[in-house]
């Protein structure tokens, strides 16, 4: 009997194209609405950089029945959360309030899909405000690292810039470069309407049929034909600035979420670094926890050498980077990190995964997936990021495949993944000592 993975949900489409996501769960108080578009920073280009991230903020700033500061008011109003996010290849918005209260969400959500007010002044209001998140997150050496590997690492593709933007496009970016890209991707075709908690699903259809139905049918194909040319020897970079200890990242070219590859890269990570974004209980946004278990954790924290050992994989829409993130003991030098990492991976492509630390891995994978759908919040943005990867049985037929993947097919990926001429690589050294990053 096959393994899966997920929970029943009930799917439809709107003749304007609008997909929308059901899971009904009786028991619960609350209710949460989730819109995902199939459009973030991968369909940008060279000079409206940060469009995306941009729109997001938009979206809040007035429509026509919700004009600036109504929404948020409407929600906080009764009891609800709301917040938004962009990545490389989605946009998300959700708010989760009280069942009751399940028709304040929905309202909004048909009034801003396309009809956001894109206004001149609230654009250049918005300016500094992103500036200022840019320009904070450029003070974490983390970020910046980060940023400068993966602009190492594609020299075509659109992956090569942060959702953030460039900081000249930030500076240069106009309401009508906004509102032209937001009436070009963010239309019904490209959106996925996922509602999770307490509601009466055959009353639901109904109303999101009444409250969706008249949008106008639109959106460009999201589709990024855009192919990054093989890499053909390694790159390195080297960067300085405050901070508390030298650090490095490597960044392999790994797999799409469609490519028979996934699987194992996943357990890879899995006993690399202790966990499957995809399937692991802490969710799948932010850093990778670290785990004492892991290979890499034994062979640099356990042994003084790093205070920090992960690795992280986090499938996208394209061939993206697994990358490995270890952090200098005092003392330590980074060539000799590199020397450690590189010797525990050629460790892995030689002579595989103990059968231990396959049953470990599993375990994990179906502990993470057993808790990915714990409460309302939880299960719209999982059924919602999901729909961004793959179809509706995307989730079930990864799960099963990864729990039948071998051993030694996790051999063979590590050598065919951990390549010195397809990889990438950045130091950070603090020049000057601060109190923490």
């Amino acid at each position: 009997m096959p393994q899966r993975s997920g929970r029943p949900t009930q799917r439809f489409a709107l003749k304007n194209g609008l997909k929308v996501i059901l899971a009904p769960e009786p028991k619960s108080l609350t209710a949460s609405v989730w819109v995902w578009y199939r459009v973030g920073s991968k369909n940008e280009w060279r000079g409206v950089t940060g469009a995306s991230h941009w729109v997001e903020h938009m979206l809040f700033q007035g429509s026509p029945k919700y004009g600036k500061g109504k929404l948020d008011r409407a929600v906080i109003e009764v009891g609800g959360t709301l917040n938004a996010f962009t990545d490389t290849d989605f946009t998300a918005y959700f708010i989760t309030v009280p069942r009751q209260h399940l028709a304040v969400p929905l309202d909004i959500e048909s009034d801003r899909m396309t009809r956001a007010r894109i206004a001149p002044e609230e654009v250049e209001r918005e300016r500094t405000v992103i500036r200022s998140e840019r320009e904070g997150n450029e003070n974490w050496p983390e970020f910046r690292v980060d940023e400068e590997l993966f602009e190492l690492a594609f020299r075509r593709h659109p992956y090569h810039w942060d959702p953030l933007g460039f900081p000249e496009d930030i500076q240069r970016l106009t309401a009508v470069d906004l509102k032209s890209y937001y009436q070009r991707f963010y239309g019904t075709k490209n959106a996925v309407l996922v509602i999770a908690g307490g509601f009466d699903p055959a009353a639901l259809r109904r109303e999101v049929t009444r409250q969706f139905s008249p949008l106008p049918e639109g959106g460009d194909d999201p589709v990024v034909t855009t192919t990054e040319p093989e890499q053909r020897g390694e790159r390195r970079s080297e960067l300085t600035g405050p901070g508390t200890t030298p650090f490095l990242e490597i960044g392999w070219k790994a797999p799409s979420t469609s490519d028979a590859r996934t699987p194992a890269t996943l357990l890879v990570d899995v006993i690399l670094g202790g966990e499957a974004r995809l399937f692991s209980a802490g969710g799948v946004w932010g850093r990778s926890h670290e785990h004492p278990s892991s290979r890499l954790y034994r062979a640099l924290v356990d042994t003084g050498l790093a205070v920090r050992a992960s690795s992280e994989y986090r499938p996208k829409v394209h061939p993206s980077l697994f990358t490995v993130h270890a952090r200098a003991a005092k003392g330590v030098p980074l060539a000799r990190l590199e020397e450690t990492i590189d010797s525990e991976l050629a460790r892995l492509g030689r002579t595989g995964p103990t059968p231990t630390e396959m049953n470990d891995a599993r375990t994990k994978i179906r502990r993470g997936a057993a808790v990915a759908y714990e409460g309302a919040t939880f299960t719209g943005f999982r059924l919602g990021y999901l729909s961004m990867l793959g179809g509706p049985g995307f989730e079930s037929d990864l799960f099963h495949r990864v729990l039948t993947t071998k051993a030694s097919q996790v051999k063979a990926e590590a050598r065919e993944l951990f390549q010195t001429d397809r990889r990438s690589l950045v130091t950070y050294e603090p020049t000057e000592v601060t109190g923490g990053n």
